[in-house]
């Protein structure tokens, strides 16, 4: 007999790197949800949200930015050259996203804010949850020390292949 949890698959997510003009990056506080993925306690993180089958990963993060943060005035920068994978603690999987996942693969965009920080509106569309309950700008440098412990392998591996991009403009 098969282990269920091993043969759970992956979710396909994108991953969202927004950089302001200073070269900051903007990250967001998920609110203390005890059956977040994340588990209890508050955590920060980028956006991210799955991708739709047949979805395009650029119209993705688009959507995702849109829904998490209100962010709209943003320039594609750059795309991750392949998947990043992450698994989630043990715990939870075969539990969230409705028990088909075992974590996601991920596919990561970065884009350039070109807004004014009043465009940010963490208020989700009607019949989707609030994703974060603060935010701020931080250095790329600081990311992977806030993010929850079972991401920062991802998180560090985005910062390598991204680190190049924080320069202001």
């Amino acid at each position: 007999m098969t282990d269920r949890k091993s043969a759970l698959g992956y979710r396909p997510c994108v991953g969202i790197m927004v950089l302001n003009r200073d070269g900051l990056v903007w990250i967001g506080r998920r609110p203390d949800a005890r059956n977040s993925p994340e588990g209890a306690g508050t955590w920060w993180q980028m956006p991210q949200g799955g991708i739709d089958d047949g979805e395009d990963v650029r119209a993705a993060a688009r959507r995702e930015l849109i829904e998490e943060t209100g962010m709209r005035s943003v320039e594609f920068v750059a795309e991750s050259a392949g998947w990043h994978y992450y698994d989630l603690p043990e715990h939870l999987q075969g539990k969230v996203w409705g028990g088909r996942y075992r974590g996601q693969k991920q596919k990561w965009v970065a884009l350039r804010f070109t807004g004014a920080d009043a465009e940010v509106d963490l208020t989700p569309p009607d019949g989707l949850e609030v994703e974060f309950d603060m935010w701020r700008w931080v250095p790329m440098a600081d990311l992977v020390d806030l993010i929850v412990p079972f991401k920062r392998k991802v998180y560090r591996a985005v910062v390598e292949e991204f680190r190049d991009l924080v320069k202001p403009v």
